[in-house]
């Protein structure tokens, strides 16, 4: 998945990486010097909060994320009861997240969050750690622990701050999460098909059914319903999903089958 994100600021804009220069410059920096290179711009070496910070500043500008991102840190570790030591941290997290070190772009945020809870940009530190999430959801026939991770922080980025920007983007991301764990859930009941597990088949589909119905998988799951409800010889059952797979999908290709199967299999119960 291909992702951006925003720095935050008070104002709404568009999510895009782009944003970062205008919304440091809005900070109150200024240009200055960028440090020594590679490893000697982040060595234990005391230096004034503003030469610091705008020396993190500008290896992220040039795209040196990691770099920027320790540069970052260190601006907390040499002065952490400055001004600059709350933004030092948001902008950590940010910089770990375009590095993609994800693991570390949630710490940032969440310790962010834990000294500044009520802070301004609080919502976008839950923003960044949700992205973190998201950007690692894997394909379907792996586990989705971290698929579920997302989910659960998009949600309480929608909870806490359901009027903001970043919660509209969240809500479009987690219907894409729900497909995604109604596509495992799929996965794992055709599975079960093929061995023979019809009961464990079901079971699946019917999650899907119930707990995902608003997903693009939900006709399937209903196909795949009435299929196991009749291999295992309960005919009535297969009818009853029968028409609820016509009356909301009605124009459908599984409603199709469905009926066919239906025909086939259960002429005295078929769905009309």
């Amino acid at each position: 998945m291909t992702l951006s994100a925003s720095v935050p600021s008070g104002t709404r804009r568009p999510i895009r990486l782009a944003v970062l220069a205008a919304a440091t410059v809005a900070m109150g920096l200024t240009a200055g010097c960028s440090g020594s290179k590679g490893k000697k711009d982040v060595a234990y070496v005391a230096r004034d909060v503003d030469t610091l910070y705008t020396a993190a500043k500008d290896r992220l500008d040039r795209g040196d994320s990691k770099q920027a991102a320790a540069l970052f840190d260190e601006v907390e570790r040499q002065h952490p009861y400055s001004p600059w030591a709350r933004r030092a941290q948001l902008m950590s997290a940010f910089s770990y997240y375009a590095a993609r070190d994800y693991s570390k772009s949630v710490q940032s945020a969440q310790r962010f969050l834990s000294i500044h809870p009520g802070n301004k940009d609080a919502p976008y530190a839950y923003y960044l750690i949700a992205l973190c999430y998201y950007e690692q959801i894997s394909d379907v026939t792996r586990d989705q622990k971290i698929t579920q991770q997302a989910l659960t922080a998009m949600n309480e980025l929608v909870r806490r701050y359901p009027s903001t920007d970043y919660a509209a983007d969240a809500r479009l991301k987690t219907d894409l999460i729900n497909d995604h764990l109604a596509g495992k859930e799929m996965e794992i009941g055709r599975m079960y098909q093929r061995s023979g597990k019809w009961l464990a088949a079901s079971m699946r589909f019917r999650t899907v059914a119930e707990k995902y119905q608003s997903t693009s998988h939900a006709p399937e799951a209903l196909y795949r319903l009435v299929e196991s409800y009749l291999t295992l010889g309960i005919p009535v059952e297969a009818q009853k999903t029968a028409a609820v797979l016509g009356a909301n999908y009605p124009g459908s290709k599984w409603y199709e089958r469905s009926f066919d199967l239906m025909n086939k299999y259960a002429p005295g119960t078929q769905a009309s």
